[in-house]
């Protein structure tokens, strides 16, 4: 299975990405792929289901764990498949989305891509109570948030510590936000003291 991939982004396209890591493009399905569109040429890194069918196997991309997870969730309704849970993805409203399950408004629901009155009952019938603890959950940073961290990571590797030294903190400091690169440091350096 796959969590994240991470490697250079090499074009966008309406409905993919290609994402080349170890001299490999893959192409990745996403909601909405012009949300990296100012990253081109970069590092980024994208969370990843991948769907293996009969006759295909489809590499899922998103923004952030929850809104993998909201994906997955969606993909369990009866009638609601890969395609579908990215299309009500790609509406980018999925606060919305869980008030209108959680609150039973089959109405709202209908305003999804490929999602009729049926359906709409079918993913309140299935989903109403499990999906609060996924939008609980703090998001992925943003585009922000990354080049942070990654600057937080290239000045500990500048500073002398060792790989395996930044690889030890590195996904705890994934974990924080930071406002600047010097908030970050001065975490990680009470990450590394601790040992």
């Amino acid at each position: 299975m796959l969590e994240y991939l991470k490697g250079t982004l090499i074009s966008i396209h309406p409905t993919h990405l290609v994402i080349e890591t170890n001299k490999i493009g893959y192409i990745v399905i996403a909601s909405t792929p012009y949300h990296w569109s100012d990253q081109i040429g970069q590092e980024i890194e994208v969370y990843c289901e991948l769907v293996v069918r009969e006759d295909a196997m489809t590499l899922y991309g998103f923004k952030s764990e929850s809104e993998k997870k909201l994906f997955q969730t969606l993909n369990k309704v009866s009638g609601i498949g890969p395609k579908s849970a990215l299309s009500i993805l790609a509406a980018d409203d999925n606060e919305g989305l869980v008030q209108a399950i959680e609150s039973a408004d089959s109405t709202y629901l209908t305003k999804f891509p490929g999602v009729g009155k049926k359906t709409a009952n079918q993913i309140i019938l299935d989903l109403k109570g499990e999906l609060q603890p996924i939008t609980d959950e703090t998001a992925v940073p943003d585009s922000q948030q990354i080049q942070i961290h990654e600057e937080i990571l290239e000045a500990l590797s500048g500073l002398g510590y060792s790989k395996r030294e930044v690889t030890r903190v590195e996904k705890q400091l994934k974990s924080e936000s930071f406002d600047s690169v010097q908030t970050g440091l001065s975490y990680a350096f009470k990450l590394l003291l601790k040992k």
